[in-house]
């Protein structure tokens, strides 16, 4: 019988860090940049109320990636995948207020796609490694 809490570092192929940095850990640095791209327009447009938050969670999406990727014990690789994903649905909460309530003139229609495409990644790896836990989340 399997002990899946210290499953050696071999992640779904997505977050295989072998050859060294996965997609996940490219998609989310980018990502992240994107991020302070748009935030540096936010600030100089004088928007103050919603970038800290964007900056913030847009930015932690990719530490957290890092943090999990490096786990020895399946089970938080799991947990930590997962809080990049619930990190990943705050920037969209975050830029679907930012566009709809039009604080300032920017387009974010493209850090949106990249974040939804981040959503789906991270949801795929969370899913496919809940699957070969012992120990599947509670929800």
């Amino acid at each position: 019988m399997g002990d899946h809490s210290k499953q050696p570092n071999t992640r779904v192929g997505i977050l295989s860090g072998r050859m060294g940095e996965s997609l996940i850990q490219r998609k989310s640095f980018e990502f992240a940049l994107s991020i302070i791209r748009l935030y540096k327009k936010l600030q100089a447009r004088q928007e103050l109320i919603l970038s800290p938050h964007l900056l913030r969670s847009g930015t932690n999406i990719g530490v957290k990636v890092e943090q999990a990727s490096a786990e020895p014990i399946h089970q938080n690789f799991i947990d930590g995948i997962h809080a990049a994903c619930r990190d990943a649905r705050e920037t969209r909460y975050w830029l679907r207020l930012l566009q709809e309530s039009k604080l300032a003139d920017v387009e974010v229609s493209s850090e949106l796609n990249q974040v939804d495409e981040l959503i789906s990644l991270l949801t795929g790896v969370t899913n496919t490694s809940w699957e070969k836990s012992e120990h599947p989340p509670t929800l």
